[in-house]
């Protein structure tokens, strides 16, 4: 997708900040492990070594006096780090310091350096840069933090929630100043709730309020003049469609995710290449590769007819190396080694989304997959391939648990999918299911635990409670994606994207957190409120939907608990349709299989789960705060000279006819005899020695 990007707003706030220290004057960079991984994901090294940047440290390292050069510290705002910067000040490691951190300093760690004279005299400039999140594309966004969905949803966690709720609020604060946006804010209430996670967003929503208020309040400049319509900030929840982490998805982005091996952590890897003559290796799957951006989203049929198109066309427009008998003259072969590097950097990409393409694509075939798909279509959209009501949809299920081609975690799946599809199943129903399945018991752990998210597990055997049905109402029949119909499922975040753009989205669903002030820009009037009439308080009305011309509206959608690769493809086609710039902001990415075994330890006890809540704090390392061993005077020129110098004094004393002078001390003190002297000496020892040895060579025996 063109235009706006998060990835270029934080790495133009990270290189702008760099930039304006001090242009010029060469400088060093001082980062954290946090703040590294947030500068690595986005800005190249030598894009900031460019910046009179002599070289890069880690805070924590141990690092030389550098007393003639200056510092720009770019930091997370933690406690230990703040220790650790303290302790730079007590030694005067840097000449002068640029203080920068990631996101806001709390009150009481900034109270210490403004009550440290030191921290006053070597401060130059201090501020914050609100990049405390991970654009992993140019619409997406992560917090990098899995641990997020048991913090919310696990009982044994009530009373972290608050906190991370804060945590939360001020990493969705820094996107929208990163963004330039002082949103209306929305969050969903869900009808009938019967979990305790219920008033989750509502409570999230109150925290990110009061969070933007206080930053527009101490912030003049925020949020920037625009003509650009009031931007608009959605949080939800994953209790909103528990169907999208379950179904299996056949688009490209979210098929690899969920079928193949993929490494997953702060990059994305893939291992591909893997044949008799070819050892594999790990590529990278990013925002850096124009086939993945360009196909992500598109349908995994469509995909192989396309790949293998450009394909040609890239052979096409690199004849030098497809034609193996061209003549190898000499400006054939200048041609080839000038377009060498883009060709093979070419050439892996293609390599790389062709393996992967076919190795998806075999395990679909193998998993028998498209079965699964099409009962799987019905249970999460109420309809079958008609649009009509579906029939003997337990036969099915019961028909593809008996398949030993279906894996048993596509079993489980399934299983959850019935019992979301029936709102529930009576228990001995499920253990009966479970038991047809060959599923292993701790699987009913997972079952029970989509309580915790506002699934309806049980019912009893007299309960008359309907079906569940879609809280939006039911999909009307239209052209299918693809013929085999298995892509009939649409998350629910894309119907909320489309009624909140119509101004249809019910407000007893999705309230606002200041409805008297911004329910009017919120609906309708949300399409033409600028950011100047948050200030003046005079909206604009005009036409429902701007054109292409102008200024596209923001919406910031937050998922807490996790987002699915569906709803990320769901928010970039709904930018596209709705001509507005739409982002997910999430936690974490889930995978059906990282899903499952989340829900599952909902109901492990706490202490497995190993919260970084419950783990030691980190400390400043010791050796910031050893002091430093003086180094070794000088030696004077006089000292150097008398050392230099043969014992001429010493030689003095000594009479050479007198032996008794040999051992007789000068003036108290052993006299001090030259070497040559010495080695005369020790010369007469050695032959009255061996005359001795001679003389009593054979008397030792008689």
């Amino acid at each position: 997708m063109a235009g706006i990007s998060a990835i270029n707003i934080q790495q133009k706030a990270i290189l702008d900040t760099i930039r304006r220290t001090d242009q010029g004057e060469w400088k060093v960079l001082v980062t954290d492990r946090g703040s590294r991984k947030l500068i690595d994901g986005v800005v190249r090294e030598d894009d900031i070594l460019e910046l009179n940047v002599t070289n890069i440290e880690n805070i924590e390292d141990m690092r030389p006096m550098n007393k003639e050069m200056d510092a720009v510290y770019l930091l997370s705002p933690l406690p230990h780090i703040v220790d650790c910067v303290m302790a730079d000040f007590e030694r005067r490691r840097y000449k002068r310091t640029f203080l920068m951190w990631t996101s806001i300093l709390q009150p009481e760690l900034q109270h210490r350096f403004d009550q440290s004279t030191m921290a006053r005299q070597q401060i130059v400039q201090a501020s914050v840069l609100n990049i405390d999140y991970y654009p992993c594309e140019s619409h997406l966004i992560t917090f990098r933090d899995p641990w997020s969905f048991p913090t919310l949803f696990h009982p044994a966690c009530n009373h972290l929630v608050r906190q991370h709720m804060d945590d939360l609020a001020q990493k969705i604060v820094a996107i929208c100043a990163s963004l330039g946006e002082y949103p209306a804010i929305r969050y969903y209430s869900p009808r009938n709730p019967n979990h305790e996670a219920s008033v989750l967003c509502s409570h999230l929503a109150r925290f990110v309020q009061t969070q933007l208020d206080r930053y527009a309040k101490y912030n003049n400049d925020f949020p920037p003049p625009s003509t650009r319509p009031r931007g608009l900030l959605v949080i939800t929840d994953r209790s909103l469609d528990l169907f999208a982490p379950l179904l299996h998805e056949f688009t490209y982005q979210a098929m690899v995710h969920d079928l193949l091996p993929l490494t997953e952590g702060d990059k994305i890897y893939y291992r591909s290449g893997i044949s008799q003559a070819q050892l594999g290796k790990d590529q990278e799957i990013s925002e850096k590769d124009s086939i993945w951006v360009k196909y992500r989203h598109l349908h995994m049929k469509e995909l192989l007819d396309e790949l293998v198109k450009d394909f040609n066309a890239f052979k096409a427009q690199n004849p030098q190396f497809a034609d193996s008998d061209a003549p190898a003259t000499i400006n054939n072969i200048k041609d080839m080694l000038a377009g060498l590097p883009k060709f093979q950097e070419g050439k892996e990409a293609y390599s790389l989304h062709l393996s992967m393409t076919q190795d998806a694509m075999n395990v679909f075939q193998e998993t028998r997959l498209a079965d699964v798909a099409s009962v799987e279509q019905s249970l999460a959209t109420g309809l079958d391939e008609d649009y009509k009501k579906p029939k003997n949809m337990a036969d099915q299920v019961v028909r593809l648990l008996d398949d030993d081609a279906i894996q048993f975690p596509d079993r489980l799946r399934l299983i959850i999918q019935y019992l979301l599809y029936r709102n529930g199943l009576l228990p001995t129903d499920t253990q009966k299911l479970l038991a047809h399945a060959r599923l292993p018991a701790q699987d009913s752990e997972v079952i029970h635990n989509l309580e915790l998210l506002g699934a309806h597990v049980t019912r009893q055997l007299k309960d008359s409670r309907p079906a569940a049905q879609s809280q939006f109402g039911k999909k009307e029949a239209q052209a299918p994606v693809d013929e085999s119909g298995l892509s009939r499922f649409d998350p629910a975040l894309k119907v909320v994207l489309e009624e909140l753009s119509r101004g249809t989205l019910d407000q007893n669903m999705f309230p606002f957190t200041k409805p008297h002030l911004d329910a009017a820009d919120g609906l309708i009037g949300q399409d033409n409120v600028s950011q100047a009439s948050l200030r003046s308080a005079k909206p604009t009305w005009a036409r429902t939907r701007p054109s292409t011309s102008e200024p596209r509206q923001r919406i910031l959608v937050f998922m807490a608990g996790g987002a699915t690769y569906s709803e990320s493809r769901a928010c970039y086609e709904a930018s596209s349709s709705l001509n507005k710039d739409i982002f997910l902001a999430t936690s974490h990415m889930l995978t059906p299989s990282l899903y499952l075994r989340q829900v599952g330890d909902l109901s492990v006890d706490r202490r497995r789960l190993d919260l970084p809540a419950d783990r030691p704090k980190p400390r400043a390392p010791d050796h910031l705060f050893r002091k430093e061993m003086p180094p070794p005077p000088p030696k004077s020129h006089a000292q150097a000279e008398s050392r230099s110098q043969p014992p001429l004094a010493g030689m003095q004393n000594l009479r050479v006819k007198d032996s008794s002078a040999l051992s007789r001390p000068a003036n108290g003190h052993t006299p001090q005899t030259s070497s040559s002297h010495n080695a005369k000496l020790s010369k007469g020892k050695d032959k009255e020695g061996e005359k001795k040895k001679k003389h009593h060579f054979f008397s030792s025996k008689k």
